[in-house]
């Protein structure tokens, strides 16, 4: 059994989504996201954000994570809080012990739909199916974080029945 923690970084808005897997069956835990004041300074917002993370890892104990990459779109001015916000996460998971993977946004679809192409809302409804769970996870981030943890656990899984075909496992 491993417990995975999904994050969808943001200054803003951090998602998060905590799964279990056995075998090849996730079991959703919880997921949520945790927001900082507009009005705070960003170095308190940072702070708020990590330590908010090392309860979740205090509280749910996940020994692996999915993270998603930085997206660059247009806008650098607002990727800049999402790469600070981000180095938060890498260096909570980091204290805490943890390993983990980076994924971008077209590996995390690829990963859950089957298609880097996906649409966002095909993401959500199969996270949905996927983890049993009566509708789709709200905030949108917090959906995003869930699909990063299955990537992660999907990926895990892959590579090592991969390792046990290629003889590196018994």
């Amino acid at each position: 059994m491993t417990v995975i923690l999904g994050i969808d970084p943001g200054l803003a808005a951090t998602g998060y989504g905590i799964l279990r897997l056995e075998g090849n069956r996730f079991t959703h835990l919880a997921h949520g996201v945790i927001r900082t004041p507009a009005d705070m300074v960003s170095g308190k917002r940072l702070l708020l954000l990590f330590d908010e993370l090392i309860q979740l890892i205090h509280t749910y104990h996940p020994q692996e994570a999915g993270v998603e990459s930085l997206y660059f779109a247009r806008n650098a001015t607002s990727a800049i809080p999402v790469a600070q916000a981000r180095g938060v996460v890498l260096l909570a998971l980091s204290r805490a012990g943890m390993s983990y993977a980076e994924y971008p946004p077209q590996a995390i679809k690829q990963g859950v739909v089957g298609s880097g192409r996906a649409a966002k809302e095909q993401v959500q409804e199969l996270v949905r199916v996927i983890l049993g769970l009566d509708g789709i996870p709200r905030p949108d981030h917090a959906a995003d974080a869930l699909a990063a943890a299955i990537c992660h656990g999907n990926t895990a899984l892959f590579q090592s029945r991969a390792g046990r075909a290629a003889g590196g496992e018994e």
